[in-house]
């Protein structure tokens, strides 16, 4: 059976180009409507885009008609402005999935992440029954728990809509290097200091194991959710688990054992004098976060990663060395956009 209309909010982002891409190339998808509050000039056939803010427009006529909506859109920025990512991470998020109960869609997909989950081991997977409290020194791990219980509340209360709940680890791909450059490590960091051999040294902090995937392989399991009759979380991630001894090895650097304290110190001191984006709570975060079981996504998707989390790094790593970029706003190149912007905007604060 087909599906007629996906609508993808947040379409021009990381995720969203890939899986606009595998939905707008699936035989059994008619049409795509990717959501953004500024349209690209990229076009593809079976795609048609929407200028929407989910803070402020009508989204239920938007959605009416859909067979799933994929709820991408995120503000990671302004780090010091927390008011105004809950505004539309919090606030926006509950205006898309009161719509799609108005507009009747039967499927919500909802990018959560591994985030969400509360601090857990990093030798033993969790399945996707692991608390979702997130990590309370972070807008981004509360923000995407806050969010697991408003969707608990909604599920009660639309028992007739399929929501499931895409948990994936950090997701890189080369076009998006440029946007998340931006994004944690600011307009300062030079494009030459990732090639291979430039970095000396890469520090063993306690906790610094985290799992990654490629961004095409997480739009996959985004697209088979839609397609799949299925409910719930899922865990994305790709193997190995990535840690200081890989991220030497794409890097071509030693590893030397360090506490995390001085590392978290600095960090503080250049978020608070603006010199990067990414606060000191996102950190800590990366270094709590559980390593994810992902047999559910496996056995229940069929998903399967095409990519290992080296290459998925690699490739991000090649994107930060070109200044890689994509077609639309959000993943513009650093080349063509230039870091003086950002600088001039103030480092964190835009949105």
């Amino acid at each position: 059976m087909g599906i007629e209309r996906v609508v993808v909010v947040g379409a021009t982002g990381n995720v969203g180009t890939s899986l606009v891409r595998k939905l707008a190339a699936d035989p059994d998808v008619a049409s795509v409507v990717g959501v953004a509050r500024r349209i690209p000039d990229w076009k593809l056939p079976g795609l048609e885009w929407a200028a929407a803010d989910i803070r402020t427009d009508d989204l239920a006529t938007l959605f009416r008609g859909a067979d799933a909506v994929v709820h991408l859109g995120w503000l990671f920025q302004p780090t010091h402005r927390p008011d105004v990512t809950w505004a539309n991470n919090i606030k926006g998020s509950v205006r898309v999935f009161d719509a799609v109960a108005e507009a009747g869609v039967p499927a919500l997909v909802y990018a959560s992440s591994v985030g969400a989950y509360s601090p857990g081991p990093k030798d033993t997977p969790v399945t996707e029954s692991w608390p979702t409290d997130g990590y309370p020194a972070a807008a981004y791990p509360q923000e995407k728990a806050y969010l697991e219980r408003v969707l608990d509340a909604f599920e009660l209360t639309n028992p007739s809509v399929r929501v499931v709940r895409m948990r994936p680890g950090f997701i890189f791909k080369t076009s998006a290097a440029s946007q998340q450059r931006r994004l944690f490590a600011g307009p300062l960091l030079p494009n030459r200091l990732v090639r291979p051999g430039i970095i000396p040294v890469i520090p063993d902090l306690p906790g610094l194991v985290f799992q990654a995937l490629h961004t095409d392989d997480a739009a996959e399991g985004y697209r088979l959710a839609v397609m799949r009759d299925v409910r719930g979380p899922f865990n994305l991630a790709a193997d190995p688990v990535v840690d200081a001894a890989l991220l030497a090895e794409c890097l071509k650097a030693r590893v030397i054992a360090v506490p995390a304290w001085p590392v978290r110190t600095m960090l503080n001191a250049a978020w608070r004098l603006h010199l990067v984006p990414a606060s000191p709570g996102l950190f800590d975060t990366v270094l709590r976060v559980p390593i994810m079981d992902t047999s559910r996504a496996r056995t229940e998707l069929g998903w399967a990663p095409q990519h290992t989390a080296q290459e998925a790094i690699e490739d991000f790593l090649h994107g930060l060395r070109h200044g890689a970029g994509g077609p639309t706003p959000p993943l513009a190149s650093s080349l063509r956009r230039g870091r003086m912007d950002e600088l001039n905007t103030g480092v964190g604060e835009r949105p």
